[in-house]
This record gives structure tokens, C-alpha cells and sequence, in this order.
């Protein structure tokens, strides 16, 4: 009996003694199968927020920067994009560019966009070979070496700089002039990447903003008027022998490729009304002019295509005063569903 007492009270003594497994720590949830939108808030209310969608799962999180910041984001959101394992995130008015994990979303850097007191005014940022190119307010394109993430070089263009593309190793920038209305720009910015220069302009039509390439190489400049008596339109230009190849009368707020085609979306200020039609870059035609039944659109914000799963993403901003909508649509226009995301989303990142 003692012998027994004796082997239980060793088992227990050797069962104390051992030594714990440290708890593990939380590990950060990575991002997968969802898609992360921006939303930009109000100009000077310092609310721009990301939301986090879940396809999985139907979840959202309008907090998502915040929550993993531990801060806001901050004034005028403009674009979101990803390049190789960083999320960067440009925020205009408060002239400041947000990097993180793309896997996590955790923050690993906020780069300021202010030099000698005075704010650059970031809008859009494009990437090639480990650099980002960055349009600021001030008349330049700023270079950003996505290792160190620090700026190398600002590349003087036009004025007030918006939408930008690469092809091959040409930059092209749109430069609106639009802090001038109505005395806008009108031209496009020709820069050569390997030299860092601006090489020419390209006069293309009042207050340009987006610039997009197709697949064989041709730019597209949507020019925006002067929301009045001048329309909107598209420019295409030859990136061969940068000149002007056809002025298409086509109204654009906002171009997004679709595999070989061009999805076209447009809102209409005055009527309030929008639009989305699918264009043929290569016989340069409209191939259907109402794609989308645009009947549960309120305000056109954004267009966006995902690849991964083949779908078509419209952000709705409600009127600019409500929080806003992601409408998901089929690859053929078919409406699915929405996500009520942040106040008015503007672009998409996504996740497989």
C-alpha cells in the first residue's frame, strides 16, 4: 500500500514539475479570399476609413484601419494599392502615404508627403521595378523606393497632376491644372523611367484625369471639361510615337480593363444619373452601351474588376452624405448583392 501511495505521489511531483508551454502569442489573421476598399470621407473631416469585406464569411469591418492603427487614417483617402508584400495607401489632404503588411495589414510605415512646410498633396501612386511613382498636387511625380521607403527623386510635370500609367518604360501622367478652374491643363506628361525626366507634353483636352494602357500598348486619357458646356471624352494616344491617334465622344468618369476590354463607367453631375458600357479597344467600338442596369445605383463612385473570381465591383457613395455600397455584379452585368461598406468608397483591393 505504501509502495502505491509512494509511485501516485512521484507521478504527481513529476506531473507539477514539468514545465509549461508558453501561451502563443496572438498571431495576426492573414488576409484572404475578401477584398479591402477605401473610403475617403469628407474633404477636411479627417474620416477616411478602410472597410474589410469577407467573402467567406459575409462579415465587414467599416473600422478596419483603426482597429489595427490604433489611429484614424485621416483626411481624403484616394487610392489603395498593392505591391508585392506592402498595402500603400495615399491620403490626399493630409499628404501623408500609409504602408503596411499586405498579409496582415499591419502598419509598418507613415511616410510624410510635406516638404519645407508645405504639403505635396498625393493623389495616385503606380509601381515598376521595386519604385512607385506618386503624383502630388504640387507639379510633380515623387519616386518612392518600395525597399527603403523613402523618396529618391520628384520629377517635375504639369500642373496638379492626377491619373498616371506605365508602359514599357514611359510614365505617362495626366496633369488637370484643376486647383486653376476653369483655367485647366491640358496636357499629358511624357517621362521616361530609366532617366527620370520629362521628355514632353501631349496636348490631349481639358482637365485630364484617369490614364489607362491596353494591351497593345495605346494610352487612354479621360478629359473632364469643364463639367458644363465641355463633355467629357476619351483620348487615345500612341505610345509609340506619342501623338493624339483619335478623340472618342465617349462621356467617362472612369475607365477599368477587362481582360481585353474596357469597362466604361460614368456619372453624370447635373442629372445624376450613371452609366456603365463595355468598349473594344481593339476596333475601338462600343460593344454595349448599358452593361449594367444601373437602377440600384444611387451616385457611380468607382468601378473595379477582380480577376480571381470574375466579378464586377461598383462603388455606390449614396449621394456623398450616407455611408456608402459595394455592388457586386456577374462578368456578364448581372447584380448579385451589396456591402454596406464607409463613406464614399472609392477603390478596391483584392484578395484570393
Amino acid at each position: 500500500m505504501r509502495l502505491i501511495k509512494y509511485l501516485l505521489l512521484v507521478v504527481v511531483l513529476l506531473v507539477s514539475c514539468k514545465k509549461k508551454e508558453p501561451k502563443p502569442e496572438n498571431t495576426p489573421v492573414v488576409l484572404k479570399n475578401g477584398m479591402l476598399v477605401l473610403c475617403e470621407g469628407l474633404f477636411q473631416q479627417n474620416n477616411s476609413t478602410v472597410s474589410w469585406v469577407d467573402f467567406s464569411s459575409g462579415d465587414i469591418d467599416n473600422q478596419f484601419f483603426q482597429t489595427k492603427a490604433g489611429r484614424m487614417l485621416g483626411d481624403t483617402g484616394n487610392d489603395i494599392q498593392r505591391y508585392g508584400g506592402k498595402i500603400y495607401i495615399i491620403v490626399n489632404v493630409s499628404s501623408t502615404i500609409e504602408v503596411l503588411n499586405a498579409s496582415t495589414f499591419e502598419p509598418i510605415e507613415q511616410i510624410s508627403m510635406i516638404e519645407n512646410n508645405i504639403a505635396k498633396q498625393p493623389r495616385y501612386i503606380v509601381f515598376k521595378n521595386g519604385k512607385g511613382y506618386i503624383t502630388c498636387y504640387d507639379g510633380y511625380v515623387d519616386v518612392l523606393d518600395t525597399a527603403s521607403l523613402t523618396i529618391t527623386n520628384r520629377i517635375k510635370v504639369g500642373e496638379n497632376p492626377e491619373g498616371l500609367t506605365i508602359v514599357n518604360h514611359t510614365l505617362y501622367v495626366a496633369n488637370s491644372g484643376g486647383l486653376s478652374f476653369p483655367d485647366v491643363d491640358s496636357t499629358l506628361s511624357v517621362v521616361d523611367l530609366v532617366t527620370e525626366t520629362e521628355t514632353m507634353k501631349i496636348t490631349i483636352g481639358k482637365n485630364p484625369g484617369q490614364v489607362i494602357a491596353d494591351n497593345q500598348g495605346d494610352v487612354y486619357v479621360i478629359t473632364r471639361g469643364d463639367y458644363s458646356t465641355i463633355p467629357t471624352a476619351i483620348t487615345r494616344v500612341s505610345s509609340q510615337t506619342n501623338t493624339v491617334l483619335e478623340y472618342l465622344n465617349i462621356n467617362a468618369s472612369e475607365i477599368e480593363k477587362k481582360g481585353d476590354q474596357f469597362l466604361i463607367a460614368n456619372y453624370d453631375f447635373n442629372t445624376q444619373t450613371s452609366n456603365v458600357s463595355l468598349f473594344d479597344p481593339q476596333t475601338e467600338s462600343v460593344l454595349n452601351s448599358s452593361f449594367i442596369d444601373n437602377s440600384g445605383i444611387t451616385t457611380l463612385y468607382g468601378i473595379t474588376y477582380n480577376p480571381i473570381n470574375d466579378k464586377i465591383y461598383i462603388s455606390d457613395a449614396m449621394e456623398f452624405t450616407n455611408t456608402g455600397y459595394i455592388r457586386e455584379y456577374s462578368s456578364s452585368g448581372t447584380y448579385i448583392q451589396s456591402y454596406h461598406v464607409g463613406l464614399n468608397p472609392n477603390n478596391i483591393v483584392f484578395y484570393d
